[in-house]
């Protein structure tokens, strides 16, 4: 009977050999374990690469295939390094998924390692945003469950804030409604459909020496509202830098849509405040570092909608 994709364990000795099926060149480096993500895990190859296998979740195949498939023609013109793919693993009897070799990028992820130096921080991510949010061409991949407007996403934003409000992890529960409201009133986007990253969260961004130096995990790349991307500001930068960050991308937001970005923030934000309550009580897939940024994010999130509702 072939493996089932939840009874595959993944080790170094199972990847040397997909290695020595498929990439021999490559078999012999040093291989060591580097993080387990929600769909994959990533494994340090040499000095240089990657490996990516999925793992945890049905659509990683998917996800993978999609980086492979876009990030070679984007990684050029981006002023951040990110893990190119290099190489495509097929699946086989030993192994029945698709998996990548990357290029390894090197630095810490921001939850663990957040940015201090704000205005250098602001200024690289304000770049990097330029830079990836271009027009997409036809037939460039949709979101999947983000993106587009914001009012269909208004039954899990109640949930959610709902789950947070019960656990005490908030509070101030009305500021953080008043902060989807406006962004829900906020005119949608009718621009063209630009490139987003689509998960800027700290840990897909890696920093050095205080500011950013990576930015990883193309999985969710797709299509839409660059609001989606800009809502990372509040959760990636120091509190006296959004502003900074705000002036410096190009070409310079509009009023609504840096609204339904401060949306797009809150919802993330109450998300990783769950994820992290999870982690403080030990249960699985939780992850107690994602909780201060998503507390210092809602509470400036909170200050600025009320700033400018007096």
């Amino acid at each position: 009977m072939s493996p089932t994709r939840a009874a595959i364990e993944i080790t170094a000795d199972l990847i040397r050999d997909l290695l020595r099926d498929q990439h021999p060149d490559l078999a012999d480096q040093p291989l060591k374990l580097g993080a387990r993500g929600w769909d994959n895990q990533l494994w340090r190859l040499g000095d240089d690469l990657a490996v990516r296998l999925p793992w945890a979740t049905e659509s990683a195949d998917e996800l993978l295939l999609k980086e492979h498939t876009w990030l070679p023609a984007l990684a050029p013109h981006l002023p951040l390094p990110v893990p190119v793919p290099q190489r495509l693993g097929v699946p086989t009897a030993r192994f029945p998924r698709p998996w990548l070799v990357t290029t390894w990028v090197p630095g810490d992820p921001a939850d663990r390692a957040p940015a201090t130096r704000g205005e250098e921080a602001a200024d690289a991510l304000a770049a990097f945003l330029t830079a990836l949010h271009r027009p997409a061409p036809a037939g460039a991949p949709a979101g999947r469950g983000r993106g587009g407007p914001l009012a269909p996403y208004a039954e899990h934003f109640a949930h959610s804030l709902a789950a947070v409000t019960e656990r005490g992890l908030t509070p101030d529960p009305d500021g953080v409604r008043a902060v989807w409201t406006d962004a829900v009133a906020a005119p949608d986007w009718t621009g063209p459909a630009l490139w987003l990253h689509g998960d800027l969260h700290p840990a897909n961004v890696l920093t050095s020496n205080g500011t950013f130096c990576g930015v990883i995990d193309y999985g969710d790349l797709f299509a839409g509202d660059p609001a989606n991307d800009l809502a990372a500001a509040w959760t990636l930068l120091p509190p006296t830098a959004v502003d900074h960050f705000h002036a410096a991308y190009r070409p310079t937001p509009d009023a609504a849509t840096l609204r339904r970005a401060r949306g797009w923030a809150a919802l993330r934000a109450l998300a990783a405040l769950l994820i992290a309550d999870d982690g403080d009580r030990g249960l699985p897939n939780g992850k107690p570092t994602w909780g201060p940024p998503a507390r210092a994010a809602l509470g400036r999130l909170v200050g600025a909608v009320g700033a400018v509702g007096r």
